[in-house]
């Protein structure tokens, strides 16, 4: 299995070093690839992350005293994720506003971000709820569509400086998070920070694309990766 997580994780980091080279992605309206990736990435989310979610729950409800009080606080950490990467989202378009490209030290905060970000797909690529392969496969899937989706977000906002520096950053901080897992192991309370934080960060880098007007996104292509996905989710 160690072996199939490293050959899934050098896939996903692929995803940010050749994504550049596809073509008809950067165009108005739309690629309607993007919006099908945006839809399978929400449905992972929704029908698979946030079942696992639960059950990481149930084991901070039975370990932590003070579970009466915080009985809700793994999806605390969802919406600390959905709200770190919205302040994120926030700070880059302000900066392109006010400098008309985004300045170098909001191109840095935003690649770290992100690279920490990656860490932690890298580090579930080994550590998951569920170690099976099936559970795997779907989770490379999903991840992969929706680093095709974060990497034209942010080649969108820094451009140049992404495709010199910044996709390889990505890319290394997938394969970090590999070797991360491959050397420590989270208990099963601790895990729930990684899981939860990542699926907020998710559903918002996902929405966050298909949302302004002037991207001219495809509704039908992405109900169609999310309905899609969610079917096939529910059938495994």
């Amino acid at each position: 299995m160690s072996a199939l997580a490293f050959l899934a994780a050098c896939c996903l980091a692929a995803v940010h070093l050749f994504a550049g080279r596809l073509r008809g992605l950067d165009r108005i309206p739309r690629s309607r690839w993007l919006s099908f990736g945006g839809g399978v990435s929400v449905a992972y989310v929704f029908v698979h992350m946030l079942p696992e979610l639960n059950e990481h729950q149930r084991a901070f409800g039975t370990a932590d005293p003070l579970a009466g009080f915080l009985d809700r606080h793994v999806y605390l950490v969802a919406l600390a994720g959905f709200a770190t990467f919205y302040g994120l989202e926030r700070l880059a378009q302000r900066s392109r506003r006010s400098e008309r490209a985004v300045d170098e030290p909001v191109f840095w905060i935003h690649v770290a971000s992100f690279g920490l970000y990656n860490c932690l797909v890298g580090y579930l690529l080994v550590h998951r709820i569920d170690p099976g392969t099936e559970s795997l496969v779907v989770f490379i899937v999903a991840m992969a569509l929706h680093f095709l989706v974060n990497d034209y977000g942010l080649r969108h906002h820094h451009a140049r400086s992404y495709h010199r520096i910044g996709r390889w950053l990505l890319a290394g901080g997938v394969l970090l998070g590999w070797g991360l897992g491959t050397a420590i192991t989270l208990g099963e309370i601790a895990l729930a920070v990684p899981v939860g934080f990542l699926g907020g960060a998710v559903v918002l880098n996902a929405i966050k694309e298909e949302l302004p007007e002037e991207r001219e996104s495809r509704f039908w292509s992405f109900a169609l990766g999310a309905a899609g996905y969610a079917t096939l989710l529910l059938a495994i």
